[in-house]
């Protein structure tokens, strides 16, 4: 499989993909693709390997640059997405939180729904409409904050660096804590196109054989998207590998967009 590196490297490994995913309204039930923007001062930023400090704003075929409503809209030409992940990293990172931004992106798309991560919400916090708050491990003190989850609607981030999880260890000591949906998150893994962490999707699915899992990080094709279909898989954070055009055309019929 082809290897991804920081920087331009999409200018490269592009496919033209919008002529294929015109006719993906036939595919059936499978995993379920979920577009990302990585958030940072108001632009869209190539994530790789959870290293923050090194992520610069994106470069890629699909979009003119890294503003967040040109890359939506590039998503949306590739096909009709219906939700996207936001993670605002300015917020994850203790610099504020981009929230005119993301409303401006509820008002520009209002059929699609957004997975936000940006840390614990504050007291009294509303939620947004239209958004769906994810909450990180890594923003996770301890799991008596789970418990006072005000919202019924929400998504819990499980954050893995090297295989550990960021944030409260006992968090995979308690399942029975955690909300219907749960994303793996890879973070050493993410923009590397080395694969998705099986044997780590494995190990929390053990855990908790019935919630939705989401796995992100590291998905290079759609011979992953079958692999982790396979595991039962519910749905998959892609960035790098819709940029990229890394998923191969003719097996894309087997999954959900």
């Amino acid at each position: 499989m082809p290897q991804a590196a920081a920087g331009d490297e999409f200018e490269n490994q592009y496919v033209h993909l919008s002529d294929f995913w015109k006719e993906a309204d036939k595919v059936i039930e499978s995993v379920k693709i979920i577009p990302v923007l990585d958030l940072m001062q108001g632009r869209v930023v190539h994530a790789v390997k959870g290293r923050r400090e090194n992520y610069r704003p994106l470069s890629s075929p699909l979009c003119p640059d890294a503003d967040p409503r040109a890359v939506v809209e590039a998503f949306r030409n590739l096909y009709r997405f219906d939700t996207f992940y936001i993670a605002d990293l300015d917020a994850l990172m203790g610099l504020g939180c981009q929230n005119e931004l993301i409303a401006a992106l509820r008002t520009a798309f209002p059929d699609i729904v957004f997975w936000l991560d940006r840390g614990l919400p504050e007291a009294g916090e509303a939620a947004l409409d239209g958004v769906v708050p994810v909450i990180g491990s890594e923003s996770l003190p301890t799991v008596d904050r789970l418990q006072r989850m005000t919202t019924r609607d929400w998504i819990l981030s499980l954050d893995f660096f090297d295989g550990t999880l960021k944030g409260c260890s006992r968090l995979l000591a308690q399942p029975q804590c955690w909300p219907e949906r749960v994303i793996v998150m890879t973070l050493n893994r993410v923009g590397s196109f080395d694969g998705p962490d099986l044997d780590l999707l494995d190990r929390v699915r053990r855990l908790t054989p019935h919630r939705a899992l989401i796995a992100a990080g590291g998905v290079r094709d759609a011979g992953d998207l079958e692999i982790l279909e396979r595991r039962g898989i519910h749905a998959v954070l892609v960035a790098s590998a819709l940029h990229s055009g890394s998923l191969e055309l003719s097996r894309l019929g087997n999954v959900r967009s």
